[in-house]
């Protein structure tokens, strides 16, 4: 994959190069590792770094400055912009210990972020980019997130993100979580930035809930979830799994 630099000044991307050469290094490692255990097989073109107003307002109309296409990945590299956003999301209450890991966490959220993005373009995902997602997207973004933390990151962030996380989603699910988790989709883009990562964070804890059901294999997970694709989907993939969160 290239890198690309696409910000509205000259000289404006020049701050972050450094930042996505260490990023790009440690993505090449994951992707690797995705081909080798979970048969990816084709990869973006680029990532297109970007500022974030570009991200959300110019090259896409999405109210988080990372995502994926079928040849492209946009990604935000600014760490402070990163920083904001997750404070936003606690959505005014004091989480002192939330606040601190958002805080320290640096470079390795980036990663995370990016290698989610990566992530997303596993075969094993029946479902193509240009299709109208309504179904079990809590399934790809929480395996999205799973696999570059658990894989990737290293076993103290996994500990510390899942901590933080869990947290966030007792403290706001009488806000954010009334709404069965199969509801999470296109339509969850149009709420505010706190309802809308709620999601992403129960769809995480979801998943993470699954593997530890099957001994920590995340392809035993794999091979149910394309079962009930196989099979029609007649069931809300919750209920298949008899999960709930």
């Amino acid at each position: 994959m290239k890198s690309v630099f696409a910000f509205e000044t000259p000289g404006e991307g020049t701050a972050y190069e450094t930042t996505a050469k260490r990023l790009m290094m440690r993505l090449g490692s994951y992707e690797v590792f995705l081909r080798n255990a979970f048969g990816l097989t084709e990869v973006p073109k680029a990532v297109v770094w970007t500022s974030g107003d570009l991200a959300r307002d110019v090259f896409g109309n999405v109210p988080i400055p990372a995502y994926t296409r079928e040849d492209l990945i946009f990604m935000c590299p600014d760490q402070e912009e990163w920083k904001q956003i997750m404070f936003e999301q606690m959505d005014g209450v004091d989480l002192p210990e939330v606040r601190s890991f958002y805080e320290s966490v640096g470079e390795a959220q980036l990663l995370d972020i990016l290698a989610h993005e990566l992530t997303h373009h596993l075969d094993l995902f029946p479902d193509d980019f240009e299709d109208e997602r309504t179904d079990a997207i809590w399934f790809e973004e929480g395996m999205c997130f799973y696999l570059p933390r658990r894989h990737l990151l290293g076993d103290p962030y996994f500990k510390e993100v899942t901590a933080t996380e869990r947290t966030l989603y007792h403290e706001l699910k009488n806000r954010y979580g009334k709404h069965p988790l199969d509801d999470f989709g296109a339509a969850s883009y149009e709420g505010t930035l706190p309802s809308i990562m709620f999601d992403y964070w129960r769809s995480f804890l979801a998943v993470s809930e699954l593997v530890e059901r099957e001994n920590g294999s995340a392809h035993a997970v794999f091979r149910k979830y394309n079962n009930w694709h196989e099979e029609g989907r007649e069931l809300p993939l919750t209920e298949y799994f008899e999960i709930e969160i």
